[in-house]
């Protein structure tokens, strides 16, 4: 399995970018898949998570407290990818963002994987 990100790059304090990443290979089931960041000297921190229900209607989303009302995750199933929509950013949201994924190959297991990180800079 992999995971390819892209939509990274600079822009200014109070625009927006689309970050994207698509799971590839033997995959079963997406059981979750988002985005973490980590900035120069932190620790790396989640971002926002969607969740697969049992239905699409069940699917659930986490976001850190820090985007929450500026973030978007969202998720298509029959792609296999992830979408993270930032508006408003902030010279804080710059980090390399790293997708993230637990996925099944088989019906016996769910493991992590990740992405690539994609750099995300907010000049003030």
């Amino acid at each position: 399995v992999q995971l390819q990100a892209s939509g990274g790059g600079l822009v200014q304090a109070g625009g927006s970018l689309r970050l994207s990443c698509v799971a590839s290979g033997s995959i079963l089931r997406v059981n979750a898949m988002g985005w973490y960041r980590q900035a120069p000297g932190k620790r790396r921190e989640l971002v926002a998570v969607r969740t697969t229900g049992t239905m699409i209607t069940d699917d659930s989303t986490d976001y850190a407290d820090s985007v929450k009302g500026r973030f978007t995750v969202s998720k298509d199933n029959a792609k296999n990818t992830v979408y993270l929509q930032m508006n408003s950013l902030k010279p804080e949201d710059t980090a390399v963002y790293f997708c993230h994924a637990k996925i099944s190959e088989s019906p016996w297991d769910s493991r992590d994987y990740w992405g690539q990180g994609t750099q995300v800079t907010v000049s003030s």
